[in-house]
């Protein structure tokens, strides 16, 4: 029974909240996983808004001076703008260059993920529910892209696309899917064996509804704890390609391009234009390292205390 509060008004017991409440206080109890989902709350409005809390817009000639270039932080330039976090070479605030290249990496990283996840849990309650040849034909293909290192895969695909937001994210995807649709089927795989499914099939209720509205629903908690950890596989992945030169294109810069724009100028002492994105992008992959592995204890039953 619900419990009084001081005031007369019932208070559920614990084993009487919403499970989702359950799960939610459980993600709660640990402070580092409760900053680091603060963390990219903040990193995600930053992005958001980069146009308009920016200094300055880091890629409008009109607003770039290259005697204000090489600046170190808090350095003043000749027309009187504070260069926080200095400046690069060609003269533009390392500030707004990293909240730029930051929405970049985030567009592309969530964005690829979500399409990811989309295709490969369709894939995989297909393959589960099918069987016989349609799940022996999906599961090769899901062994033959997980048999490939991903960094690989996406360099070759990205030699033959070229560069740029939409084939990155295409990439991406392409290397991203098989985690989901492997998961996906070995859950759907038990679910469809259980009564409720075999009531659901008696009943013809037809398959696009038992596979949306019954198998995938128990589905989706591993789903949401790997593709938090894929965001953050995304956003490495991208740094990585446009640091090699494969990724995007100067013109759409992400936190890879800008380390890799000052790559070159750390022996020369210029360390905050490849070191200052590389914090923010470290601290970025950290963040969702550690909300997906605390959604991991949340969401499994088997890790739960």
């Amino acid at each position: 029974m619900a419990a009084q509060g001081d005031h007369g008004s019932p208070v559920l017991a614990d084993q009487e909240q919403p499970q989702w409440r359950q799960q939610w206080q459980q993600f709660a109890e640990s402070r580092r996983a409760w900053l680091a989902l603060w963390v990219i709350v903040i990193l995600l409005l930053a992005a958001l808004f980069a146009p308009v809390i920016a200094p300055q817009n880091p890629y409008d000639l009109t607003q770039i001076d290259l005697f204000d270039g090489r600046l170190p932080p808090g350095s003043v330039g000749e027309s009187g703008f504070i260069y926080v976090l200095g400046s690069d070479v060609q003269g533009r605030d390392m500030l707004s260059a990293m909240l730029y290249g930051l929405r970049n990496s985030l567009f592309v990283g969530v964005l690829s993920a979500v399409f990811a996840v989309g295709i490969g849990v369709c894939l995989g309650l297909i393959a589960a529910y099918a069987g016989g040849w349609i799940d022996a034909l999906i599961m090769r293909i899901v062994d033959f892209m997980l048999g490939f290192p991903t960094i690989l895969v996406a360099l070759v695909l990205l030699a033959v696309l070229g560069q740029g937001v939409g084939k990155v994210i295409l990439a991406l995807v392409i290397v991203q899917w098989a985690y989901f649709a492997r998961a996906v089927r070995g859950i759907a795989l038990v679910e469809r064996r259980k009564e409720y499914v075999e009531a659901a099939m008696c009943l013809n209720l037809g398959s696009a509804r038992i596979l949306f509205h019954h198998i995938l629903p128990n589905c989706m908690p591993p789903v949401i704890v790997i593709g938090t950890m894929q965001i953050a596989s995304a956003i490495s992945l991208e740094a990585t390609l446009s640091f090699l030169g494969l990724g995007l294109p100067i013109t759409e810069p992400s936190l890879g391009l800008l380390i890799a724009n000052g790559f070159n100028y750390l022996m020369a002492g210029l360390y905050w234009i490849s070191v200052f994105p590389g914090l923010l992008l470290l601290v970025a992959i950290f963040s969702l390292n550690v909300v997906g592995d605390r959604l991991r204890d949340v969401l499994n039953p088997r890790l739960q205390r």
